[in-house]
């Protein structure tokens, strides 16, 4: 039972991320968002929900799998305080892009986010490969947004 819980915790704490997250983006996407210029690689606007929710599951997967091995070995507080700080970039990204509307901070974060998850991907690898392979999908979605976002920067501010 404590399995199931721990589990639980974990997939809905990183799916938390996204939900509160989520509410800075619903109120701009049809005000805001829709009047940028966006690259020719821009997915549709429902696509971002479905891959952001399986992401957040995954990453949850991967944190129960590492809080399975337990917080007194130095390495696995390590990968969790890692995951912990790439969470917390993540959490900040969405409110900044969509909330404050700043494409151009927001870059700064996700480079940052981009860096903090393969040094989660590195440390969590040493306790867990599982635990790592979870994380290689959002590493890669992340990378494309960095692209988007760098885009939308450039096709909106640079001029």
């Amino acid at each position: 039972m404590q399995k199931i819980t721990k589990l639980l915790a974990s997939i809905v704490g990183c799916e938390l991320v996204g939900i509160i997250g989520g509410v800075s983006t619903t109120l701009s996407i049809s005000t805001w968002y829709v009047t940028l210029e966006k690259p020719f690689f821009s997915p549709p606007n429902w696509l971002f929900g479905p891959v952001w929710t399986t992401l957040y599951l995954l990453m949850g997967v991967s944190f129960f799998l590492l809080w399975q091995q337990g917080w007194k070995k130095k390495q696995v507080r390590t990968a969790r305080n890692y995951f912990l700080a790439q969470l917390g970039l993540n959490f900040i990204w969405t409110p900044v892009f969509f909330g404050l509307r700043s494409p151009a901070l927001a870059l700064v974060i996700i480079l940052g986010l981009l860096v903090l998850i393969v040094l989660t991907i590195k440390h969590t690898y040493k306790v867990s490969r599982w635990a790592a392979y979870l994380l290689v999908p959002y590493l890669l979605w992340v990378s494309f947004a960095t692209a988007l976002n760098a885009a939308i920067v450039g096709l909106n501010y640079a001029k």
